[in-house]
């Protein structure tokens, strides 16, 4: 795998390793940084490990959210390689409201843009909006919601989907969320 490393004024993005496993456990234990993630807060290092393995090790596109001045990771920025090329996020939440993922998210695009991925999405939850404002600022446009039992944690909820295009393609809108799930619909004043 070919390593990422990008600077912004305050941060440094990098592939994340071995040695990161105890600021990776920190985040992911805390229930309120996880509360809108994908999966459950882990319990113990070894389900961090196993997380690792499973969703960074080895992935060009996920890199830990460093402050320059530790290279200590304080979060994550990740961008799935399959159709969807999904955007995603997570911060300790002593570093919320900041800007860094805002900044972190600018520095990403600019790379990915010059890898030639042509585009990405980015989901939210309906009752995380402040997710959906650091879309909205790295340049995302909102596109439709909708409702999915979302698994594992088996509740439902209104996803709201965001998209940036790279590639000139204005009007191009990932389709698979719309046809995938009965309830869909466009929100007004979103």
């Amino acid at each position: 795998m070919t390593s990422l490393r990008l600077e912004t004024d305050r941060l440094l993005l990098r592939n994340f390793s071995e040695k990161d496993m105890d600021a990776l456990y920190l985040l992911l234990r805390d229930e309120e940084v996880n509360t809108f993630l994908p999966w459950f807060p882990v319990k113990n290092r070894e389900e961090t490990q196993k997380f690792y393995e499973q969703r960074l090790a080895d992935k060009p596109y996920s890199l830990a959210i460093c402050l320059k001045e530790d290279d200590y990771p304080i979060g994550y920025i990740k961008m799935d390689t399959g159709e969807s090329h999904d955007f995603g996020y997570a911060l300790c939440k002593e570093f919320w409201h900041k800007g860094i993922v805002s900044e972190a998210g600018r520095a990403f695009i600019s790379q990915l843009k010059k890898d030639g991925i042509p585009y990405i999405t980015a989901t939210h939850d309906r009752k995380n909006p402040k997710s959906g404002g650091v879309m909205r600022q790295i340049g995302m446009k909102y596109c439709y919601s909708y409702e999915e039992q979302w698994q594992p944690k088996n509740i439902p909820v209104v996803f709201r989907m965001f998209q940036l295009n790279f590639d000139g393609q204005k009007d191009r809108v990932y389709q698979k969320y719309w046809n995938c799930y009965e309830v869909h619909f466009v929100e007004t004043g979103i």
